[in-house]
């Protein structure tokens, strides 16, 4: 069931929201070469609770980290480690939950370590151009298929994969919550949208194909012909008229 929210709580994850989009606009200062994914995990929980919120994915159904970095050719859910250091080229992708009196924020960026190559770049920038696509189609006018149809077309006009395997998802007092935001649809398909619906719109896509598999650890996903993979997410509210992003920082651009 689709929970509407009210224009209180919408304001309560707009508070979480706010640091969720603040942290990831800092992480830019933080990655470069040398850096360990558990040094942007430290980073990460050391502001959630500087600001007094919790980190919404530590312990969340046995993950152990505060957020998901996931390096390459790792799409999501990577676990931070001491001994992974991030090298001059790599990219990076940090998903970050906030959670602020019960509500929660959910948002995602790839960053890039130094110089890396172009099609690295054109990755990165496609991951972010196709979540502004669907979000022109945000509107109590469109059905929720539309938003995954306009992130596939953007994805795939670029030569790159949309990942079928993983979604986005409706949030609120819980991160995962109806409907399910598929990065692919149908135009005209799927419920209509509706003032209040709270939506984790996230692009996946892969440099090669879309195939992706999860390692050993139970949690690591990653690309099944070993090329790159980006992120990129926001806690986006549906209002009466233009979408409402809470994730993003107004320094971010």
């Amino acid at each position: 069931m689709i929970r509407l929210k009210t224009d209180e709580q919408i304001g309560l994850m707009a508070e979480s929201g706010k640091v969720t989009g603040r942290i990831l606009y800092e992480l830019r200062e933080v990655i470069r070469p040398g850096v360990s994914t558990k040094d942007i995990d430290r980073f990460v929980e050391e502001n959630i609770r500087g600001a007094g919120m919790i980190p919404t994915f530590k312990g969340y159904e046995g993950f152990p980290a505060n957020a998901c970095v996931s390096v390459n050719e790792e799409l999501v859910h990577g676990i931070p480690s001491e001994g992974r250091k991030l090298a001059e080229g790599d990219i990076v992708s940090v998903d970050v939950g906030v959670t602020h009196k019960g509500w929660v924020s959910d948002a995602a960026r790839t960053y890039a370590v130094g110089e890396v190559s172009e099609t690295a770049a054109r990755l990165m920038d496609t991951a972010k151009k196709s979540f502004f696509e669907g979000l022109k189609v945000c509107r109590p006018e469109y059905h929720l298929e539309d938003i995954g149809h306009a992130i596939q077309t953007c994805v795939e006009a670029e030569g790159f994969s949309v990942v079928l395997d993983y979604v986005g998802h409706g949030i609120g007092r819980n991160m995962w919550e109806d409907p399910r935001v598929k990065n692919y649809g149908e135009p005209g398909k799927g419920p209509r949208l509706a003032k209040g619906m709270a939506l984790a719109i996230e692009p996946m896509i892969n440099e090669g194909v879309a195939a992706v598999k999860t390692l050993g650890d139970e949690w690591t996903v990653v690309t099944e012909d070993g090329k790159l993979a980006a992120h990129y997410e926001n806690t986006v509210i549906v209002t009466a008229g233009e979408p409402l992003i809470i994730t993003l920082d107004e320094r971010d651009t």
